[in-house]
């Protein structure tokens, strides 16, 4: 099966060896999305920016392979205190219509750059 890779200007540029999303067949492989602005390659400031703009980067990937948030089967959030994840389901909502996606949200040690959130996802059309 080919894939493709998926690239935008509108999602932060990758910080290593990976590309934002690969298609293969009608599934798309979302990268994992720190709260980079893509303009500036910085962090954006306080959690609820930082999960807003994971969001706004996961949409704009999703966008760049031909669909949205809303073609989510699969979303891992990765959070470095867990006491945020009632923020990112309220933030979440305003990004993912339902039927949500099946969902894991795991705390871990430390994020690149210092990122308090991180989220990858697949997406089927």
């Amino acid at each position: 099966m080919a894939k493709t890779i998926i690239h935008t200007d509108r999602a932060p540029a990758a910080i290593g060896a990976y590309s934002q999303a690969v298609r293969a067949g009608d599934t798309v492989y979302l990268s994992g999305q720190i709260p980079l602005d893509p303009a500036t390659m910085q962090l954006v400031d306080g959690i609820e920016a930082q999960i807003h703009q994971v969001f706004k980067n996961l949409s704009a990937v999703c966008e760049a392979a031909g669909g949205s948030l809303n073609d989510l089967v699969k979303l891992n959030v990765y959070l470095t205190d867990l006491s945020h994840f009632a923020r990112v389901n309220e933030i979440m909502s305003q990004y993912v219509s339902e039927p949500f996606p099946a969902r894991a949200a795991v705390g871990v040690a430390s994020l690149p750059r210092g990122a308090l959130v991180e989220a990858e996802g697949v997406l089927v059309f």
